[in-house]
């Protein structure tokens, strides 16, 4: 049962009128008493909450920071007249504008609430119950009740880096073979020949095909395609610190989509694996437009977890799914300890059998106070700054001595970093 504001206004005049045809006491009286009739009216003629039928549509998923719109239907099959508010409950990371509706169902129909939303977070957003408040004619009280009606709306990654997309597909083009590259390597196979300018490299000019010709006559090659490509997400406790609005991991996400489109464009074949002590997540075997689909449905529900990753059991993991080999991306920390003591002694089985890149991502508030000299709290900052990047470049020095290439950067720079270091082992015939 529920009361609204027009209970006090009723009871108010009741006593006006009471006070002035009887003794106080029993003003009193009379008072509650009509007050309690009034009330029980208007519940015994309120419609039936438990009678409706509540069911959803709308959006499943949506990219983190658009609209999406959730639909509530509300059919009343009782034969009275449901009057009176919807709340449709959502979390505060759903971003939900308007959770309150005014709701009045006639008997044997619907109506539709739409509840609009602009998520905060990646991830699954699930609605809460659905409380209807019926009132009575009389407005004064009425009958409350819930219902669970689920829905789920997944919050994909925004994928941000997209746009550095188009430029690094036209430099892809130029190492596929529409434009003359000078490489050679054991990534690269022969394309056709041309005639030697200045600039090109001695080392491939065709001297049987010169003496053949009026001129002399270089080899081009292109990269070769249908190369495997593993990124790995590293979920454990380092990949939720967060920086700026959002934890690493979400960085990392970002760079691993900018590289997986570009690869998917050069014609190599991309899996995902996410680990931290067990597999989170796993891609294999998708190809051409579905692709980017699939990472991004896998990757919505990712969430950092709070314990020490186990590379150990991260690299057997990869050493058991990779049999040919590939180029292995790991987006992970560059914290001193959990790398010395646990990727570096695992590192050496990794990189005989597959070329390695560690991509970690970096924090831009580093660098501002290591710029910071104001005053004495902001040198201590910024020796503290400077410490932490010390420690970082030592870190990536050690992995740079085992043959694995190390990109860091911040999470607007490491996308497009990661993209280039791809391309440039592309154009190297290293990959």
């Amino acid at each position: 049962m529920a009361l609204t504001g027009r209970a006090g206004l009723l009871a108010l005049l009741g006593a006006l009128a009471v006070g002035l045809l009887a003794p106080a006491w029993w003003g009193l009286v009379l008072m509650t008493g009509l007050l309690v009739v009034l009330v029980c009216v208007d519940v015994a003629l309120a419609g039936s909450v438990r009678a409706l039928h509540l069911d959803r549509s709308g959006d499943v998923a949506v990219r983190l920071g658009e609209p999406a719109t959730v639909s509530l239907r509300v059919g009343n099959g009782s034969g009275r007249r449901v009057r009176g508010r919807v709340r449709d409950a959502w979390p505060p990371s759903a971003g939900a504008t308007r959770q309150r509706h005014a709701l009045d169902v006639p008997p044997g129909e619907s109506r539709q609430v739409v509840t609009t939303m602009r998520p905060t977070r990646r991830g699954d957003r699930f609605a809460h119950r659905v409380t209807i408040r019926a009132l009575g004619p009389l407005g004064i009280a009425g009958r409350q009740g819930s219902h669970e009606v689920p829905w789920r709306v997944r919050v994909l990654p925004p994928f941000t880096s997209r746009k550095h997309l188009p430029s690094k597909l036209a430099r892809l083009r130029q190492l596929d073979g529409r434009a003359s590259v000078m490489i050679r390597g054991q990534g690269t196979e022969f394309d056709s020949l041309r005639e030697y300018v200045v600039g090109d490299d001695v080392r491939s000019i065709d001297w049987r095909a010169s003496a053949r010709a009026a001129d002399v006559m270089v080899r081009t090659w292109r990269p070769e395609r249908d190369r495997r490509i593993l990124l790995v997400l590293d979920t454990g406790r380092t990949s939720a610190g967060r920086v700026g609005d959002a934890p690493r991991l979400d960085a990392a996400m970002d760079a691993a989509l900018l590289l997986a489109a570009l690869a998917s464009r050069a014609g190599d074949r991309v899996d995902l694996l996410a680990y931290d002590r067990r597999v989170r997540a796993r891609v294999e075997g998708v190809t051409g437009s579905e692709l980017l689909p699939a990472l991004v449905e896998a990757m919505a529900p990712l969430e950092p977890t709070l314990v020490e990753p186990d590379y150990a059991g991260l690299v057997s993991t990869v050493l058991a799914r990779m049999s040919r080999q590939s180029l292995v991306v790991l987006l992970t920390g560059l914290d001193a300890t959990p790398v010395r003591e646990g990727l570096l002694p695992s590192l050496p089985m990794l990189v005989r059998r597959h070329r390695v890149i560690v991509a970690s991502v970096g924090d831009p508030r580093v660098d501002a106070m290591a710029a910071g000299r104001g005053d004495a709290e902001a040198v201590y900052d910024a020796a503290a700054a400077e410490r932490a990047r010390a420690e970082r470049d030592q870190v990536g020095e050690l992995l740079s001595r085992r043959g694995v290439e190390v990109v860091d950067g911040s999470p607007a720079e490491l996308p497009p970093m990661l993209a280039d270091r791809y391309l440039a082992l592309k154009a190297a015939g290293r990959l």
